[in-house]
């Protein structure tokens, strides 16, 4: 049986139950098995030798989490080749094409969790009362390891985007890639 957290996060000022571990800088990024917008599976290991941010929200059609994947859209737009941007969700693979196209969402990958939930289990984003993954942010090195970690406290508030590009940036200059 996977780890229940009850302690992590709230919805609308209701604490929520985590089902998986509460992961942190330095582990090691678990894989997963996620579903495109034309339902075919891609894994972590699709992206190795990339730095990933990887950002969850609890779903697309809701005003932080569009604010949110489409920011992040735009910054992935200026980072090259060598960063992957995935945004997941427990959102249907169909409702994710239809937000991706009216939104214009070209420059990261939208994935679903909504088959078995496998990325919110293995990451500790699934939230077990609603299905759903809470809002989350992820970056991972190109040796798979993770670098930063924020499970925001209240779903409904916004990631600190700032500290997260940071990291990014940091490791970009450190693989030589960033001037």
């Amino acid at each position: 049986m996977a780890h229940e957290r009850t302690d992590a996060v709230t919805l609308n000022g209701n604490p929520v139950t985590l089902i998986g571990p509460g992961l942190k800088v330095g582990d090691k990024a678990p894989d997963f098995a996620l579903l495109t917008s034309d339902r075919r599976k891609e894994h972590l290991t699709d992206y190795k030798n990339k730095t990933c941010i990887i950002t969850t929200v609890p779903s697309l059609d809701t005003g932080v989490c569009d604010l949110q994947t489409k920011l992040l859209n735009e910054e992935a737009s200026t980072m090259g080749e060598d960063v992957a941007v995935l945004a997941i969700s427990a959102d249907l693979p169909f409702a994710q094409a239809r937000w991706s196209k009216e939104s214009n969402v070209e420059a990261i990958t939208i994935l679903s969790d909504h088959f078995d939930m496998s990325f919110g289990t293995a990451y500790g984003t699934y939230m077990k009362e609603h299905r759903l993954e809470c809002r989350a942010v992820f970056v991972i090195n190109q040796e798979g390891i993770i670098k930063y970690v924020e499970y925001v406290p209240e779903v409904t508030d916004h990631p600190d985007y700032e500290s997260a590009l940071q990291v990014v940036k940091e490791l970009m200059n450190i693989a030589g890639t960033v001037n």
